[in-house]
């Protein structure tokens, strides 16, 4: 569930509103372990949502690097290269023996 919060800070093009959004909302699920939450809770699941995303803005707005912004599409690479080597590394040689 908490795999798709990514690292929103230092990219080119800047994060926008609707990855912090997303990315609250991942957070707010892992946390009260609700993947949809019930109508009695649905209220405070999505007040906490809609405070994290803007604590997280806030937060992103405000940090400073003297590093390079990152590019979105190598990052992603990176991470699919990692993915392959974790996946195809589960499994063992003679598998399908």
């Amino acid at each position: 569930m908490c795999r798709n919060i990514r690292t929103l800070f230092n990219f080119d093009p800047p994060v926008t509103s609707e990855e912090i959004q997303n990315a609250s909302l991942q957070f707010v699920r892992k946390i009260s372990g609700f993947n949809k939450p019930s109508k009695a809770n649905e209220a405070a699941f999505q007040a906490a949502v809609e405070e994290i995303a803007k604590v997280s803005e806030r937060l992103i707005h405000s940090l400073e690097t003297s590093a390079l912004p990152r590019n979105r599409e190598e990052e992603a690479a990176k991470a699919r290269a990692r993915g392959a080597a974790r996946f195809n590394a589960a499994i063992p040689p003679n598998a399908s023996d």
